[in-house]
């Protein structure tokens, strides 16, 4: 065994090669490449792995393949857009096109699609959340009215209220990340 496999073990170099970046453009639709970038910025997630995720299970995306109309395909107004995607998921798109004889763009914007039911999901989960939003902003104007009450009885310098008020700033503190959060997160609104 040499030294390097030493120092990675269970790596080979073509694992490692299948990790690598590769730029990959393709002709996508406005709504793919919007929902690409939705829930990359929406959870977090960088786009390579996102590509991965979608891309990378090989039976799911012969699958497609063997049912993607070229016709209907040809028919949406498409747009260039270079990402930023593995090795590993550029090989399988090649694969699964060359095997299938379907344009690799297809396969990338139908498998996108994929994302619709997560982003559906999504809006729900972001209407419940502006919801607790609004029941969060009433609590807190009550921890305001419950300090300026404390302060009034009790004087502005007393322990209480002092600790009182670094409980409030800091619900204050949270309350404007979450805000923030939902502000960011209207973009799925329009989706």
């Amino acid at each position: 065994m040499s030294k390097i496999e030493d120092q990675f073990p269970g790596s080979s170099l073509f694992d490692l090669r299948g990790k690598q970046s590769v730029r990959a453009t393709f002709k996508l639709s406005q709504k793919a490449i919007d929902a690409i970038g939705l829930v990359a910025i929406h959870m977090g997630i960088k786009q390579k792995s996102l590509f991965d995720h979608i891309i990378e299970d090989l039976d799911a995306l012969n699958t497609l393949a063997k049912n993607i109309q070229v016709r209907q395909f040809k028919k949406i107004p498409r747009i260039q857009k270079t990402f930023v995607i593995s090795r590993r998921t550029i090989d399988a798109l090649e694969a699964s096109s060359q095997a299938h004889g379907k344009p690799r763009d297809a396969l990338v914007e139908y498998s996108i699609q994929k994302l619709e039911s997560l982003i559906d999901a999504e809006k729900i989960r972001h209407e419940e959340r502006k919801k607790l939003q609004r029941y969060l902003n009433s609590h807190f104007d009550q921890g305001i009215l419950f300090l300026t009450k404390a302060r009034n009885i009790l004087g502005e310098n007393d322990p209480f209220c002092r600790r009182l008020e670094k409980a409030v700033f800091a619900c204050e503190k949270s309350r404007a990340e979450i805000d923030d959060y939902i502000e960011k997160s209207r973009v799925i609104e329009d989706f």
